[in-house]
């Protein structure tokens, strides 16, 4: 009998090349394109249900969010001209194109409706710049999920099924806890109520995908991934909690706010550390690969 071998690959070298996105940078843009997304939507649901105060806010956020989203952006590709060049040429195929795109369409919408909403003028031209916005919304929102899933980074790769679900939810917390921050209570109930939505679809979504992943789940439970993304399912699942209630409190409606957006940017910052150390560890790459040949031969 010739016995059961460890894996090992070429003198413990990775199979995969590690990321080198500055973690800040396209951490934060992960987080920051999700805030603006489901604040557009937020925004368009304040503005259509006679939310003026709640609205506003929102709309804000989104012009914000996205601005500083796109300078992370840029910073981490070194320079504006290579984001302009990725607008040269539409691909489908690809998720960074189709992003790009969708920035480009996106960013000045939410600009116009800020705008026009500081201004208290040409309010046609901004609400229908809000619902515009509030339409793409929700892809600015998810997209980045399916341009990590379409890495070979293990632990991003894996996570295809679920992660888009995982980052909406987290979209919602964090629109919810700058929606709070900012709206006075009586006119936050839909924020309050996004929250508890968007937290248990962001909880839901990560252990269904964690349990389906297998191995490739592994670095979410390690070292920094795990300090973080515990910390996340305690602040989201804490500040759901808490936002219930504020409607009658101002003090829990800002504590319920600190610990939504913070749960939300711990999230995103766990699931881009976990993707790097799946890279730098071969047999995320390797034994999934040898469990796959070995089940079609089955």
């Amino acid at each position: 009998m010739v016995p059961d071998t460890e894996f090992s690959s070429y003198y413990g070298r990775p199979v995969l090349a590690r990321p080198t996105w500055k973690a800040l940078d396209i951490a934060g843009y992960l987080y920051l394109g999700g805030l603006a997304g489901a604040s557009s939507l937020l925004a368009a649901g304040a503005q259509a249900t006679g939310r003026p105060r709640l609205a506003g806010p929102a709309k804000l956020g989104a012009a914000g969010a996205i601005s500083l989203s796109l300078a992370a952006l840029v910073h981490d590709l070194g320079r504006p001209a290579r984001f302009l060049n990725m607008l040269r040429v539409l691909k489908p195929t690809s998720a960074m194109s189709v992003g790009s795109w969708l920035l480009a369409g996106y960013a000045p919408l939410t600009f116009t409706a800020a705008a026009t909403e500081v201004a208290g003028r040409h309010r046609l031209l901004g609400s229908a710049a809000t619902a515009a916005a509030a339409v793409l919304g929700p892809a600015v929102a998810t997209y980045t999920a399916v341009l990590l899933s379409d890495t070979a980074v293990p632990s991003w790769h894996e996570g295809y099924r679920e992660l888009p679900f995982v980052f909406a939810g987290s979209a919602a917390t964090a629109a919810s806890g700058l929606a709070l921050a900012t709206a006075p209570t009586a006119q936050a109930g839909p924020a309050r109520r996004l929250a508890v939505l968007g937290a248990a679809l962001e909880l839901g979504a990560f252990r269904t995908m964690k349990r389906r992943m297998g191995l490739a789940a592994e670095p979410f439970e390690q070292g920094r991934p795990r300090l973080l993304l515990g910390a996340a399912e305690l602040l989201t699942a804490g500040g759901a909690a808490l936002a219930l209630p504020a409607g009658r409190d101002r003090r829990l409606a800002l504590a319920a706010a600190a610990a939504l957006l913070t749960g939300s940017a711990a999230l995103r910052f766990g699931v881009f550390h976990a993707g790097v150390a799946s890279a730098e560890d071969p047999k995320y790459t390797v034994v999934p690969q040898r469990e796959r040949l070995t089940a079609r031969g089955r």
